[in-house]
């Protein structure tokens, strides 16, 4: 590898910079190397990587320490990248944006400062993964679940604030976030929400405050750093139920959909629905070679054979139910009547209740099982996802879905889709696999996501959350008024950081995409 340069710095000018931040955090814990740089290149990436590679890697334990890094940063015009356990994985996992950052890896803040049983709620660091999480709530044996994303390798307060999800009825990550400790650019710290009183007892427990919200502002932004925050979990119920749903045609999307989004509207189904396509399913415990080993898109009989054998639908939803025993057999009853008639079978509900092995119920445990669709296409595996947001209309949501597999299959790149159903909107998901040893495959992931991303805008439609190779083209689709909320984002962003340190270009956000990058001297 070359040793790169942040943006705009010479080598005396960086080699200072290095000299400073080891001072304030420790020689140990700041990063230059071929071999460190390379461990944060993202495993997935489109090629190489190298197009977002670091300049380096600087770590600190404290927020005091964090404070010290932004300032230093400010003197010698280095831009960070915060990262929390930069396991963002399909979305470039720890790399930046822009080419030449040094990223601000916070996993050594990894505290679970406070869990509060009877409020539940807990106030977490950063670094904080979802399996540290799960193990404290597990070994203290507390009342409170938790919910996951289907990777659940990274940070939960990272998650939350890229506004991810989970599948519980906590599953609107950002919605559990209440409070928030930040380092802003010039190196100041503000708490938002009730955290703005010294000496708070309620910061954890009101989200809003006195005045205006500032939580929203650094969520999918670049306007500071979070290094704390509340983050509300969810009382164990007294019951709860599980049942699949397998439905076995392409067109009974159009109905179940405007079902299930009725259930959800209503919080009859009170967590984020997913109704995915046969490779999904098929992807995390086989290969494509398993099931067809000719070119192009998978045919449809394929999809039927794997239907067969994984005894699967051509659409397939778990869905959960939650609450207090008598409330939980009433859903159960009603969905029974919604789907039974038409599906032509009774459907399998497995019923759990306080006491009963926990394995049994639907609380959210951790997994990373979901990764296992990288291998799909064989090789080093990848995958990007595009999930424009949609209203809750079956017949459009259909209507779509078959427009896009159809540009799949013209594409050669096997269909994998999901429906992923919120309060008032679904989000398409259309995941794109491939082998980065496959340069052909690779060529055509690019194609196929640039594809989507104008159809869906053609339709009125946006992504919700960026990959960093996309980020600029994802913005530039929100142009109402000649892309006023980008200018009106750019202002903020320049007031607050006039010297551009904190991710440049996340998410669109004070991009300079088209700058060059210097290679360092040898």
């Amino acid at each position: 590898m070359t040793a790169l340069l942040p943006h705009g710095l010479s080598d005396a000018a960086f080699n200072q910079a290095l000299t400073a931040l080891r001072a304030a955090v420790g020689s140990q814990w700041v990063l230059n190397a071929d071999a460190d740089r390379q461990a944060y290149l993202d495993p997935y990436a489109l090629g190489d990587g190298l197009d977002h590679d670091c300049a380096a890697i600087v770590a600190p334990a404290s927020v005091e320490e964090v404070q010290a890094v932004v300032r230093i940063a400010n003197q010698f015009k280095v831009p960070l990248w915060p990262v929390g356990r930069g396991k963002n994985l399909g979305y470039g996992a720890a790399s930046p944006a822009e080419k030449g950052d040094v990223i601000l890896d916070l996993s050594r803040m990894n505290r679970i400062l406070d869990v509060d049983v009877k409020q539940a709620n807990s106030l977490l660091e950063p670094g904080v993964g979802y399996f540290d999480l799960f193990r404290h709530l597990q070994e203290k044996k507390l009342p409170l679940w938790m919910s996951v994303p289907g990777n659940s390798w990274g940070s939960v307060v990272g998650n939350a604030l890229d506004r991810g999800i989970g599948y519980t009825p906590y599953g609107d990550h950002c919605e559990q976030i209440c409070g928030m400790e930040v380092v802003l650019p010039d190196g100041s710290l503000v708490r938002t929400g009730m955290g703005a009183m010294d000496g708070s007892a309620t910061w954890q427990n009101y989200k809003y405050g006195y005045g205006p919200s500032w939580d929203q502002m650094f969520m999918q932004s670049n306007l500071g750093i979070v290094t704390k925050a509340g983050v509300w979990l969810q009382p164990e119920p007294e019951m709860t139920a599980k049942v699949e749903l397998a439905l076995p045609n392409f067109d009974d999307a159009g109905w179940a959909l405007d079902i299930l989004c009725d259930l959800r509207r209503r919080d009859v189904i009170q967590h984020n629905i997913v109704f995915g396509s046969p490779v999904r399913a098929a992807s995390v415990m086989s290969q494509r070679a398993d099931w067809y080993q000719g070119k192009g898109a998978l045919p449809d009989s394929v999809s039927e054979a794997m239907m067969k054998k994984l005894k699967l639908g051509w659409w397939n939803a778990k869905i959960n139910l939650f609450g207090h025993e008598g409330t939980v057999n009433a859903q159960v009853e009603l969905i029974r009547k919604l789907f039974e008639p038409r599906l032509g079978k009774p459907l399998e509900f497995e019923l759990w209740k306080q006491g009963d092995p926990p394995e049994k119920s639907a609380q959210g445990v951790p997994s990373t099982l979901g990764l296992q669709c990288v291998n799909w296409y064989g090789g080093r595996g990848g995958h990007l996802s595009f999930a424009p947001v949609l209203p809750q209309d079956g017949k459009l949501a259909l209507e779509y879905a078959r427009k896009i597999k159809a540009y799949y299959e013209q594409v050669g790149q096997d269909y994998y889709a999901s429906f992923t159903i919120g309060r008032r909107h679904i989000n398409n998901v259309s995941l794109i696999l491939y082998s980065r040893d496959d340069p052909e495959g690779v060529a055509r992931a690019d194609k196929l996501y640039r594809h989507l991303l104008g159809e869906a805008a053609s339709q009125g439609f946006a992504e919700y959350r960026g990959h960093i190779s996309y980020m600029d083209a994802v913005a530039a689709t929100f142009d109402y008024g000649g892309g006023a909320l980008r200018r009106l984002n750019d202002t903020v962003k320049t007031a607050l950081d006039p010297n551009n340190i904190i991710a440049p270009g996340r998410n669109g956000i004070g991009s300079r995409a088209a700058a060059p990058h210097s290679e360092a001297q040898p």
